[in-house]
């Protein structure tokens, strides 16, 4: 959890602000762990373009990670700490005791050599997974499942956390990220701990050549558009584009984007704006 700076001894890195990978142990991954990954480049199985803005980038390998956490009372020690490109938080490789090798998202504070768990009577701390009737209030958890057994959804990016705030019968409330208080079946898994790499949000690529490197191009501002390609663009001299919106004319501000008769909307207690309280939480 530590940013470099770099010296300005070039363009590219006079503003660059990198991870350091202090956390980082190694930068050979565990080969039986990974499958080709191949770009589509934005185009779809027809080979016409989808998706605008997207293209090129370097090769990568997607790392096959232990959402579902399901291998129950069976200790797993760290072995290493490494980066994936597929994510912004850093994984770790666990060496379980009968040999198989899996990794997971490293939670903040794990370190090489320590020792996680998965099960009912586990002790909630660093890295172990438990079901959440089974944790005290106030933990702070992350990888957490929205249905039993699928694996983990919610909190999954790098320096995220959740905390469990209440029990009531087979549910127990969280308050998200997003500051959402929302309730999850007490049965579902979730792994104690915060995410590693928690600077990620204070990085600066320094040049547009970084993002190429990703596979992400250029991306056109639509009031620099004229008329027949954007709602926003055209118009005399530097004018404003009117109300934000999409490229097909929907509303970037200020319009629900949220289904009303979604399921799970009756599990949310309060919304991240701080509406829609219902219960004892009014």
């Amino acid at each position: 959890m530590a940013l470099r700076k770099y010296k300005p001894v070039t363009a590219g890195t006079r503003w660059r602000i990198g991870n350091a990978y202090a956390e980082v142990t190694t930068n050979v991954p565990e080969k039986s762990l990974l499958e080709p990954m191949h770009g589509t480049g934005g185009r779809n199985v027809q080979g016409r373009r989808s998706m605008r803005y997207i293209g090129g980038g370097n090769k990568k390998m997607y790392r096959i990670i232990d959402f579902k956490r399901d291998k129950k009372n069976i200790p797993a020690t760290v072995k290493s700490i490494e980066y994936d490109p597929n994510r912004s938080a850093f994984i770790a490789l666990l060496n379980y005791a009968d040999g198989e090798k899996r990794y997971i998202l490293a939670p903040q504070g794990l370190e090489v050599g320590g020792t996680v768990i998965s099960g009912d009577a586990v002790a909630p701390e660093v890295g172990n997974a438990l079901a959440l009737k089974h944790m005290p209030l106030g933990t702070v958890v992350h990888n957490i499942e929205l249905q039993p057994g699928r694996g983990g959804a919610l909190a999954r990016s790098a320096g995220t956390y959740a905390q469990l705030n209440a029990k009531e019968e087979k549910y127990c409330v969280l308050k998200m990220p997003s500051g959402e208080l929302r309730k999850i079946l007490s049965t579902c898994i979730a792994t104690v701990g915060t995410v590693s790499n928690s600077d990620h949000a204070l990085q600066s690529m320094g040049k547009a050549g970084r993002n190429r490197w990703k596979g992400i191009r250029p991306r056109n501002r639509g009031v620099a558009m004229n008329p027949v390609d954007h709602p926003m663009g055209g118009g005399e001299g530097r004018a404003s584009g009117g109300h934000p919106r999409s490229r097909s004319g929907k509303y970037a501000k200020g319009e629900s984007t949220r289904n009303t008769n979604k399921g799970s909307n009756q599990l949310i207690i309060q919304r991240r704006n701080g509406k829609k309280l219902s219960g004892k939480y009014k």
